[in-house]
């Protein structure tokens, strides 16, 4: 049952205005880094494209059961089942599993976790008062939570530490037909399946003698271990442990064979590709399935940039906001102007970064893009320039004998 907490603070005017300064300087330097970030991503971009289409070009598929060495330290595609003769064990739970590629223990502790939810209140001069609510709730988690940094830990305290933690075993040689696999693929394979704790596992722990821990009873439950007095009344501090397993399954890989192995194929573009999927899967489909996950990524750090420069320039703007703040109204009015001013800001800069780097790379879709921005450039202009005002000349009888546009700049000389 979750329980609360609210705590309410003042902010004088003169503090936060010295808050807005520090906030501007992390401003400034999110705005500066993401200038890097903008462009870096466009490089990686090309150059994964240009590695993955050269080796589209080369690729050869082959078979796993056989090793032909005149493929020897050429880029090769092929399918089978992995395969290994290793077991995996975790003695300390007298846990094993035979022909495992992976095998996991996965550790969760019943602890409090607090939330936090902050309201903003503008106050007439100047000031604020900030209301937060604290929220405290029971869950499981396999990261220890630190109820010492809690705003409230009196009544919401943890463990200091969690008696066990998660680990993961790997098999040293995995193989698909007469190949090993590289540890980096053994890195990728994360197709875990649920290993349960069976009477008989526990039968084995027992007989070693494990069955306490941190002075607690070890029991099963729910085909997994727990550590406590009732799994059905979870108490602060109770453990389950519970254990997943990668078993062998038909995959498709795309390396480099040298000998008997798979590594990363080093391409002229200065990239590497070593690619791997569960199932059969044809190269060009892997390939296909590469470069969507290249413009993926892609796009992600584009965002990821855009919304550095934009926060950037929010916070640069706060100041101007916060020092409007002396009368709330005029503040949020500012506030909105700025915020619009620093994303189209943001977009401009962010477009103008990735076509330059787009030059450099790729110069026809640079131009493009750069014409893009100095598009929506234009239109800022456009709506920023004021319209002119119609004066109509009179005669000394009321009559209407001449109206002419007059600049704004102009009016009242």
């Amino acid at each position: 049952m979750a329980d609360s907490y609210t705590e309410t603070s003042y902010q004088s005017w003169g503090d936060r205005i010295k808050d807005s300064f520090r906030g501007a300087i992390v401003g400034l330097i999110l705005f500066v880094g993401a200038f890097p970030v903008l462009f870096w991503n466009e490089g990686r971009a090309v150059l994964r494209t240009q590695t993955l289409e050269e080796g589209e070009k080369v690729v050869l598929s082959i078979e796993a059961d056989e090793i032909e060495w005149l493929y020897d330290e050429k880029l090769v595609h092929l399918t089978g089942k992995t395969a290994t003769d290793e077991t995996l064990s975790d003695n300390r739970f007298s846990v094993a599993v035979k022909n495992a590629i992976k095998l996991r223990r996965v550790v969760e502790m019943y602890q409090w976790q607090e939330e936090a939810h902050t309201e903003t209140r503008e106050q007439l001069g100047g000031g604020s008062e900030t209301v937060t609510t604290y929220t405290y709730s029971k869950q499981w988690s396999s990261i220890l939570d630190d109820s010492s940094q809690f705003q409230r830990p009196s009544g919401h305290l943890n463990p200091a530490y969690m008696p066990v933690k998660g680990e993961i075993f790997v098999a040293k040689k995995v193989k698909v037909g007469l190949f090993s696999l590289s540890k980096n693929m053994l890195k990728k394979m994360s197709n875990y399946q649920d290993l349960p704790i069976t009477p008989e596992i526990f039968a084995k722990m027992q007989q070693k003698g494990g069955t306490l821990l941190d002075g607690k009873e070890i029991q099963v439950s729910q085909g997994s271990y727990y550590i406590g007095d009732d799994p059905r009344y979870p108490k602060i501090g109770d453990l389950r442990i519970k254990f997943k397993w990668v078993q062998p399954e038909v995959i498709s890989v795309i390396a480099k064979q040298m000998g008997s192995n798979l590594v990363p194929y080093k391409t002229k573009a200065g990239g590497e590709i070593e690619l791997f999927e569960y199932g059969d899967v044809t190269a060009q489909e892997m390939f296909e399935r590469a470069k969507m996950e290249n413009i993926i990524i892609t796009w992600f750090l584009r965002i990821v940039g855009f919304i550095m420069m934009f926060i950037g320039l929010n916070l640069l703007f706060e100041v101007l906001r916060i020092l409007a703040a002396v009368v709330p109204a005029i503040g949020n009015i500012v506030g909105i102007l700025g915020g619009i001013f620093a994303f189209l800001v943001a977009l401009v800069f962010s477009l103008i970064t990735i076509a330059l780097a787009w030059l450099f790379y790729r110069p026809l879709l640079g131009i493009t893009i750069l014409a893009i921005a100095g598009g929506i450039f234009a239109l800022i202009l456009y709506f920023r320039k004021p319209e002119p005002v119609k004066v109509q000349l009179q005669a000394e009888d009321g009559n209407v004998f001449s109206e002419v546009d007059v600049p704004i700049k102009q009016v009242g000389n």
